[in-house]
């Protein structure tokens, strides 16, 4: 028996999300059918990050066990054959029996891309999401510098159990515009569910002004962050479309060697608590 890591790139669109559900389609569903047809055996998979329904990935890692004996190369080719044209593998990796995708991840890398014209565009529908009215771009990088750093993040979480802790370890969180599409990049430990699309519902109403004039960008984060933030505080999540995980990390451990590539991987799992 082996253990296998897949990094899989997907348009989220048509699907209810990563992570399986009776009667619905969803990612893991989709990659542990085109496993079976492969294989022969019945496969369970893990993912790095259960990605909301309509959101996407251009670096999910997901890890199975198998007895089969294919050749780790005529993995990508073999369940691209069987996966549906908006799910591929772009590269397959033996790695440890103890590895995990979700465990052992030491980060995750985000990213949210917002449209800014004066009509939606139909060809980046499911990929941006779109705003109208200008935002002052260089206010929102600054705003999320206040997410930076080690914070309790419940406020901004969804459905998050009382009894797990929800402070996270945020490496960076930047925001720059490239022609008329606005990006808000994050990494993190791990994120909280809904986390990345509600924080980035601040900076987009810190961009927009709704704030007093009494705060500066960044403290509207720090009062967001509060239990119990004040009544001015509305920030509605943001649509899933925009969102994308670009990148999974792991300590001594590179997945992926470029796109298509397979390969034997010594590495070893790092313990994580992240829950997403």
């Amino acid at each position: 028996m082996r253990r296998l890591a897949l990094v899989v790139e997907y348009d989220g669109t048509d699907y209810k999300g990563f992570q399986l559900q009776s009667s619905q389609p969803t990612i893991q569903g989709e990659i542990e059918s085109a496993l079976t047809k492969f294989t022969g055996e019945a496969i369970r998979v893990r993912g790095a990050s259960r990605t909301d329904s309509g959101a996407h990935a251009k670096g999910q890692v997901v890890d199975f066990l198998t007895d089969s004996d294919h050749p780790l190369e005529s993995f990508p080719k073999a369940l691209n054959y069987y996966l549906p044209q908006d799910i591929k593998v772009q590269s397959a990796s033996q790695v440890s029996l103890e590895f995990h995708s979700r465990r052992s991840a030491t980060c995750r890398i985000y990213r949210y891309n917002i449209l800014v014209a004066p009509w939606p565009s139909p060809l980046r529908r499911t990929t941006h999401h779109w705003v109208r009215q200008e935002l002052n771009v260089p206010d929102m990088d600054q705003a999320a510098q206040g997410f930076v750093g080690i914070h309790d993040f419940r406020a901004l979480a969804v459905g998050h159990p009382k009894d797990k802790s929800a402070v996270r370890i945020v490496h960076h969180w930047n925001v720059w515009r490239e022609a008329d599409t606005i990006i808000i990049e994050c990494e993190a430990n791990g994120f909280l569910r809904h986390q990345i699309r509600k924080a980035n519902s601040i900076l987009v109403q810190v961009g927009l002004g709704n704030y007093p004039d009494s705060l500066s960008p960044e403290s509207v984060v720090s009062e967001c962050l509060k239990q119990e933030p004040a009544n001015w505080v509305k920030a509605p999540i943001l649509p899933p479309q925009g969102l994308c995980l670009m990148q999974v990390k792991y300590d001594d451990l590179v997945i992926q060697d470029g796109p298509g590539n397979s390969k034997e991987s010594d590495n070893r799992a790092i313990p994580n608590l992240a829950d997403s």
